[in-house]
């Protein structure tokens, strides 16, 4: 009887050391980093990733600029990151750079455009284009081979071509200016918008229907609600265009739904011309 008891105690031991086992086997899963941020993963994790084929990054780029008394100033760099990360989830095998918060947005002294409002903050293009540049060689540094300038304000586009330009005159590693990402809230957006009964005086260009949805459907803590008919009646001079006065999370989730879409079937496509050509040598890149 002695003998079975300390054969029972040795058996339920064994189990116990197995369950704590298989226990620690599943905490550790559990901790496997699932973000597609890279500011969320230690260094030995991104690297982890890019060696597992996470070669391509999307640097998403926002601005702090006014958006009438409605809508709060972060509004660019908040979409951008958010959007990033649907795209990046969408694609598989993708990471997400920090938001490029600080753009060009006009003349400082005297203040011009959307500096004439408190909170805007504007940096010269040279300094722009000059992070974009170092940001995508750093990625390329690291081992990933795309990388992708996703930009939420129109007045920048071409400062990202550029941008892009440059790198890739060094050869190694892509970079692209993703423009379908922001001609998507210009284009088939607009149309989506327009189907359903919006106008052009409407929708607007800035902080108006279409800006203010899409911000509402990504992060409604970023709209005053409650001031969207101050909004319209501020105008041009109080910094809007356009009436947000119906703008809506579902109108907004149009706009995010063509974003998504056309962003991922963009980058899609230029990977697939990038992997079609012969493997460019980074020359920054050390063995």
């Amino acid at each position: 009887m002695l003998h079975t008891n300390k054969r029972r105690q040795r058996t339920a031991f064994g189990a116990a050391i197995l369950a704590l086992g298989l226990a620690a086997s599943t905490l550790a899963a559990a901790r496997e980093p699932a973000s597609v941020y890279v500011e969320d993963l230690t260094s030995p994790e991104l690297q982890a990733r890019i060696d597992k084929g996470a070669t391509t990054v999307l640097v998403p780029i926002g601005g702090l600029e006014q958006s009438g008394p409605h809508i709060a100033l972060g509004k660019h760099n908040v979409r951008a990151r958010v959007l990033a990360g649907r795209i990046a989830q969408s694609l598989g095998s993708t990471l997400v750079a920090p938001v490029v918060a600080y753009v060009p947005e006009g003349s400082i002294t005297p203040p011009s455009g959307h500096m004439r409002f408190a909170g805007t903050v504007s940096i010269p293009d040279s300094a722009f284009e000059a992070v974009l540049e170092a940001t995508a060689r750093s990625f390329c540094q690291h081992g990933v081979r795309a990388v992708f300038f996703l930009g939420d304000h129109g007045g920048y586009q071409k400062n990202e071509e550029k941008a892009a330009a440059r790198v890739n005159r060094l050869g190694g590693c892509r970079v692209h200016a993703l423009l379908e990402y922001y001609g998507a809230t210009q284009t088939s957006y607009v149309a989506e918008l327009k189907r359903r009964g919006h106008g052009d005086a409407e929708i607007g260009l800035h902080a108006g229907l279409a800006d203010t949805a899409l911000t509402l459907a990504l992060d409604p803590a970023l709209v005053r609600t409650e001031l969207l008919a101050a909004g319209a009646r501020a105008g041009k001079a109080g910094g809007v265009s356009g009436d947000p006065t119906r703008a809506s999370t579902a109108l907004g989730q149009l706009g995010v739904d063509r974003i998504v879409a056309e962003s991922v079937a963009a980058i899609r496509a230029q990977l697939a011309t990038q992997l079609s050509k012969p493997a460019l040598q980074n020359p920054s890149r050390k063995p």
